[in-house]
């Protein structure tokens, strides 16, 4: 059994000489397949790597990840002034000064605007960055695989209970097989014996007329084919499950055909008995569309 689910958690984390890093990603389901990534800074090549690489490993699902770092090294840090930013501010005040009072700005009011300090780090060599770029997209690659393993274990609890809810539906259909309601001679028996009471109760219809309306409503009333469309798609949602590729969308699709034979079951059964096992068969294939709901 191959379904693979659209939930899951995964974590991976590396780490250089100046900064450790950690991946944290999650999915849930989703009709199609949406990809978010969030990372710092300047590390916009790492985000482009891992999403392109996320939207070749999984068909289906919400996908969401993040990388957060921290600096190993813990060195003296210096500021300096946003000189452009500085500049802008004064502008502005030079313009408010009719509307507002002329007085300029504290030192602290200023340093106190967002962005007006910037840290200032030693510089570093584009190969290094380089080669931590690429170690941070490899774990992004590492964890993004955990996901999908993690995703491919919920899938086999997943599936476990789809087979079980298509066992209970296969049994549901042989039952339908053998109640005697669905049983071409039962349905006869039935209309022949309705056909007699109207005769019997003078009525106007003439009896060849009679014979006709009987006929049609034991065609309505038989639900063989019915019950044989059941039987093969139930066995098409096994066999899909076994594939290996994303069956979400067509599992999804059987689930309605199922529903609309199980609908139709009901609708032509007129007997208790056969109505039951047609409910019961409506209610197996809404626990099954649930879990279908969560297949990539």
């Amino acid at each position: 059994m191959t379904i693979q689910s659209m939930t899951g958690f995964a974590r991976a984390a590396g780490q250089d000489d100046r900064y450790s890093w950690t991946w944290e990603g999650r999915s849930v389901n989703s009709k199609g397949l949406d990809v978010r990534c969030r990372v710092p800074n300047e590390y916009e090549a790492v985000e482009q790597a891992a999403k392109v690489f996320a939207s070749k490993r999984f068909k289906r699902g919400n996908v969401t990840f993040g990388l957060t770092m921290d600096r190993l090294e813990q060195g003296v840090t210096s500021y300096r002034i946003n000189r452009d930013l500085l500049d802008q501010v004064l502008v502005l005040h030079a313009e408010l000064t009719g509307d507002i009072s002329p007085d300029l700005p504290s030192i602290e009011g200023l340093l106190s605007i967002r962005g007006m300090l910037e840290t200032v780090g030693e510089s570093e060599s584009e190969d290094a960055l380089a080669v931590r770029i690429a170690a941070m997209i490899e774990s992004g690659k590492d964890m993004l695989n955990a996901l999908a393993i993690s995703r491919g274990a919920e899938g086999q609890k997943l599936g476990a209970l789809q087979m079980a809810h298509l066992a209970t539906l296969s049994d549901l259909v042989d039952a339908a097989t053998a109640s005697a309601a669905s049983q071409p001679e039962a349905i006869r028996a039935r209309l022949q014996a309705m056909v007699t009471e109207l005769v019997d109760a003078d009525t106007r219809l003439p009896e060849d007329r009679l014979a006709q309306e009987a006929a049609m409503l034991a065609g309505k009333a038989d639900v063989r084919e019915e019950i044989d469309r059941l039987r093969v798609h139930v066995s098409t949602a096994r066999d899909l499950m076994a594939e290996e590729v994303a069956v979400g969308r067509r599992l999804d699709f059987l689930c309605q055909e199922l529903n609309r034979e199980a609908n139709t079951l009901c609708s032509k059964s007129a007997d208790v008995e056969l109505t039951q096992i047609g409910l019961n068969m409506k209610a197996t294939i809404e626990q099954f569309r649930e879990q279908v709901q969560n297949v990539e």
